[in-house]
């Protein structure tokens, strides 16, 4: 898999954060789209006994889990009111 063009979970996360917002919040709200099938991603999710902080849903890796940046910007544009 080429991860170079993709984003991690983490870094999607602090992409769509302004400096007030919750870093942990937002990746919880990625990773709930991932499990809904509303944002597609490579997955990668930790062993219970692997974690490393904050649990997301699913046991989603915040930091191996990967977005293609179009992908991002599409499931943004849906959340938009119209």
């Amino acid at each position: 898999m080429n991860v170079t063009n993709q984003l991690s979970l983490h870094d999607a996360a602090k992409s769509l954060s302004s400096a007030a917002d919750d870093i942990h919040a937002i990746e919880v709200e990625l990773a709930h789209a991932i499990e809904h099938g509303d944002l597609h991603a490579n997955v990668k999710r930790w062993a219970t006994e692997q974690w490393e902080g904050n649990q997301l849903p699913g046991n989603i890796n915040r930091l191996e889990t990967f977005i293609d940046p179009a992908e991002l910007a599409a499931w943004q544009a849906r959340r938009l009111p119209a």
